[in-house]
């Protein structure tokens, strides 16, 4: 390649080569470009060396990852994990991701498991490595392995002399390792590349546009096509006139199948012009509950069953003999995942081998709903992660994906590319389901909580593998289990109380086909559990955090809320300070989280600015105290920080979800509006790095702890509370007037 070649353009001609050294196992265009859907001689079994790790005879390293880079930064952090543990240096290192036929299934792409988990994986195998290579040199050496030290992939004896380097050592061969997974890991003493703030990989290519996201891939030969979907969720397709797109230039093909309809062209904008032109008669179909009803539709919804979260004494009967009782009702919208770039994947079907080219978090579950609905064996089907502009859950690139599948057998095989519009985005991604939470409590003569009990009300499925679209449309077989996920975390509380008890009422039903967005559960649980803890503070007249750290047993809580007051300058006294004059009331208010109650700690403060006249609220700055143990790319770890405040700033004061008795109407962002760049908040954060602990995850955590710590904020400043996001200038406005 020449040096002014670039990425994009090398793309442009259709090759996707990614060169690393695998030795005689696996070619480069096998590695990411090959349509095969399995790669001969290179196991995915997560118990093997080897499918984690590949040595190349030039020395360099190739890490396989199940779990993929969504924008967070988490191909960096496992980079650096692998090098630090194998004592090479951090650019001798690629990572593979989410290639079904290269990588392990380490699972989806969520819960903030991708470091705690699939790093921790990684780390375990690139030990066991390190220690086979030692063995390897101390044979070719005559010396004992603790006579020999490692240094930028070279054993040396520690007296000194000449060294072997580790590709002379492997000369391209496997492994054929177990993992130990009781293997010594490195002494985080030693660190070298742990824990120093790594600029991001994927950073420079994307600020330079030479960065492929799913949306700019392509190979030859590749057709463009648009699903033209029904006007209705359930409307079902009559009839159409395929004669209405016979004379758009461009355009090749109309595929029905049952319900699913798509135009199939040769270019985007022929694809585009089909869509909107193609004669189609649907069927009515009204079976959305009103919006304005939607809580009393939720609480009205049937529950199959109780998760008891937490039950200590009787709280029903210490409610009855407390000083002061207090009942509060907080609800959690619908929201969509909004992703900037409209979800895209493009597919191959090519001598019975499926391959699909796909932002899916989740490769691997991907790879079997893809063979259910085609009917095909999992052998057969390859799915392959390119990074899309926007996740933060599973949004419509699973879709997108089936969509592709779908067209590229109607089209004989030949590649075909779906782009989504933001219509098809907003309007057809599954949800984030609605949260409706009561709570009740009750405060002793002294002001502390004598008694706390909260109703939970969530769907009964909300995570799992969300059943595809284009299968659904067609009435095809697909592989789906919605699965409760973890939305039940957090629901119970981090502090200690006599009597408690926290139940989640699981639904039978949502409105809308329920998928995990950022922070499932465990934002809306803490949301209510946080903002009512506010509340009994301030029926208490105590400062928020000394009555926080009242109820807390747990020292390492504690030190990172005295850590927040001293970061925050926080000022002790009781809410509502009622600041006074002119139409800007300023306010603070503060979160404390230990994400789902084991692992990551988080305290954060909210500034506020409440704009009496027009019902506005400015969050001008937040910050945050975060312990995740081990921290792996300080860097890395403030950006996924500021990720979580940025985006749940905007989920906290703008985004809900709107929809009429048929389809989501808030199909742009006009209707759906989401945080500029003015209104950016300032965030200040202090990292509690402990290099001796376990790493925990970082990617939800945060965004737990932010619609609370507004709410507590905008109480402090109005002396109002609110209860139900979004904080919209007419809610706002109400709100006071009504106070």
């Amino acid at each position: 390649m020449s040096a002014a070649t670039t990425r994009r353009a090398l793309l442009q001609s259709g090759s996707l080569v990614i060169g690393f050294a695998l030795g005689h196992r696996i070619s480069p265009a096998k590695a990411q470009g090959g349509s095969s859907a399995s790669a001969p001689g290179k196991t995915v079994a997560l118990d093997e060396v080897d499918g984690f790790l590949a040595i190349g005879a030039d020395g360099k390293v190739t890490v396989f990852s199940g779990k993929v880079d969504l924008g967070t930064g988490v191909r960096t952090a496992l980079t650096q994990m692998a090098a630090e543990e194998l004592d090479v240096p951090l650019a001798q290192v690629t990572v593979i991701q989410g290639d079904t036929a290269l990588t392990p299934d380490q699972g989806p792409t969520y819960g903030s498991l991708s470091v705690q988990n699939g790093g921790v994986q990684i780390r375990q195998a690139a030990a066991t490595a390190r220690k086979h290579l030692l063995d390897l040199a101390s044979r070719r050496l005559n010396l004992p392995a603790d006579d020999l030290a490692v240094q930028d992939g070279v054993v040396r004896p520690k007296a000194g002399g000449q060294g072997i380097g580790y590709g002379d050592l492997l000369g391209g061969r496997g492994f054929t390792l177990k993992v130990d997974k009781e293997v010594t890991t490195k002494n985080p003493a030693e660190f070298r590349i742990v824990g120093q703030s790594v600029p991001r990989l994927d950073i420079p290519a994307k600020c330079t546009g030479r960065f492929t996201y799913m949306q700019d891939f392509s190979v030859d030969g590749m057709l463009h096509a648009r699903v033209v979907r029904p006007p209705a969720i359930g409307a079902t397709l009559r009839s159409m006139d395929e004669a209405s797109v016979r004379d758009i230039p461009g355009a090749v093909k109309v595929v029905r199948e049952g319900n699913f309809l798509a135009v199939v062209a040769r270019n985007e904008w022929a694809a585009i012009k089909a869509s909107q032109t193609l004669k189609a008669d649907w069927s009515d179909w009204r079976g959305l509950p009103e919006q304005v009803r939607l809580w009393e539709h939720v609480r009205g919804t049937r529950v199959t069953k109780d998760d008891v979260t937490s039950s200590v004494g009787n709280p029903a009967d210490a409610m009855l003999g407390g000083a002061k009782r207090l009942s509060a009702t907080y609800d959690f919208p619908i929201h969509t995942h909004g992703s900037i770039g409209p979800s895209c994947a493009v597919a191959q079907l090519r001598d019975g081998q499926l391959t699909v080219w796909t932002a899916s978090q989740m490769t691997h579950a991907l790879r079997k709903q893809i063979a259910a609905m085609m009917r095909m064996p999992e052998g057969e089907v390859r799915c392959i992660y390119l990074e899309g502009s926007g996740c933060y859950g599973r949004n419509g690139h699973e879709d997108a994906a089936g969509d592709a599948a779908l067209l590229t057998r109607a089209m004989g095989g030949q590649p075909v590319r779906v782009q989504w519009s933001r219509q098809d985005e907003h309007g057809w991604d599954p949800k984030g389901p609605p949260t409706l939470i009561d709570l009740r409590a009750a405060l002793d003569d002294k002001g502390n909580i004598a008694a706390w009990e909260s109703e939970f009300f969530i769907p009964e499925g909300a995570a799992g593998n969300v059943p595809l679209v284009p299968a659904e449309l067609a009435g095809l077989p697909h592989e789906s289990s919605m699965a409760p996920g973890n939305i039940i975390q957090n629901s119970a509380l981090p502090y200690t109380v006599p009597a408690v008890r926290t139940t989640c009422h699981r639904l039978a039903e949502t409105p809308f086909k329920p998928s995990w967005i950022r922070t499932p559960g465990r934002m809306q649980n803490t949301y209510a559990n946080e903002a009512f803890m506010d509340e009994l503070a301030a029926a208490a007249g105590v400062d928020p955090l000394e009555f926080r750290l009242r109820h807390l047993r747990d020292p390492r809580g504690e030190e990172l809320l005295r850590r927040l007051a001293t970061l925050a300058k926080w000022e002790s006294r009781p809410s509502p300070q009622r600041n006074g004059g002119g139409d800007v009331m300023r306010g603070r208010g503060m979160t404390y989280v230990k994400y789902e109650l084991n692992r990551t700690y988080i305290g954060t403060v909210a500034e506020v600015e409440v704009n009496r006249s027009t019902g506005e609220i400015r969050v001008p700055r937040f910050v945050v105290v975060h312990d995740c143990g081990q921290v792996i790319n300080p860097d890395g770890l403030r950006n996924q920080i500021e990720g979580n405040v940025v985006q749940t700033v905007s989920r906290t004061l703008k985004e809900e979800l709107t929809f009429d008795r048929s389809m989501v109407t808030s199909l742009d962002w006009n209707s759906y509006p989401i945080l500029t760049f003015p209104e950016v908040p300032e965030v200040v954060i202090e990292l509690l790095d402990r290099p001796q602990e376990r790493p925990w995850g970082a990617g939800e955590p945060s965004a737990a702890a932010i619609p609370s710590a507004i709410s507590n904020a905008v109480f402090d400043a109005t002396g109002v509370r609110l209860r139900s996001v979004p904080y919209t200038p007419a809610r706002v406005k109400a709100a006071l007037q009504a106070s």
